[in-house]
């Protein structure tokens, strides 16, 4: 494994993300990322939201990127996420 930057946890558990690893990934600014686990350690990817195959439609997946930028509000699956719009 090749080490290609480091960053300190802060106090609220937030990372910086390295520019080399931004630029390698090709982040950018509100784009989403996937944590992966295996038994050689953490896996960082880009990942890509998509609403194919998705139990939500358009307008709820507006919902939810408009909630999670603003509030950060973490649910553990689909149902309660239906739910918590349903709610709204």
């Amino acid at each position: 494994m090749t080490i290609i930057g480091m960053a300190k946890i802060t106090s609220k558990g937030q990372v910086t993300l390295p520019v080399t690893v931004r630029r390698l990934l090709k982040l950018n600014k509100g784009q989403n990322v996937a944590f992966c686990i295996d038994k050689a350690g953490v896996v960082l990817a880009r990942l890509k939201v998509s609403i194919d195959h998705s139990p939500y439609n358009a307008a709820e997946w507006s919902k939810i990127e408009q909630l999670t930028a603003v509030k950060g509000k973490i649910l553990d699956n689909s149902s309660d996420a239906k739910r918590h719009l349903q709610e709204l």
